[in-house]
């Protein structure tokens, strides 16, 4: 008896890991549009994943730059919709002998200003004569 139990003991730990699914979990908590490096990730193995998850890897961080587009908790398994890749947008003003290149996207421009949006949600207020507000 001892035997048998302890055959099926075996089997099912063997057989849990054979149809385990490899996945890439958060070491700690990620904030909303966050770098992720390879330093706050591990991987690890699931049995199962929630319905419409496509699980990254961990070459995805290695390969690519990414932002959480969520926050998410330690122990998190990410998903492909979890992440997004960082697009850098730059813009270049040419105010005649100024010229400034900074990161963001234009929101207003007008004869006196220019407001533009950085990557982190701030919006930044530049005049054509180069003041900064």
């Amino acid at each position: 008896m001892l035997r048998l139990s302890s055959l099926l003991v075996f089997i099912t730990i063997f057989t849990s890991n054979l149809f385990a699914i490899n996945v890439v979990v958060t070491k700690g908590d990620v904030h909303f549009n966050e770098f992720i490096t390879l330093d706050m990730v591990t991987s690890g193995k699931v049995q199962n994943v929630k319905r419409h998850c496509i699980p990254t890897t961990i070459d995805d961080f290695k390969t690519k730059k990414l932002q959480a587009t969520h926050y998410m908790k330690k122990g998190y398994v990410i998903c492909q919709d979890d992440v997004k890749e960082f697009n850098e947008k730059s813009v270049l003003f040419n105010f005649g002998s100024i010229e400034i290149e900074k990161n963001g996207k234009i929101i207003f421009e007008n004869d006196d200003y220019i407001r533009i949006k950085k990557s982190n949600g701030e919006i930044e207020k530049i005049y054509k004569d180069g003041r900064i507000k």
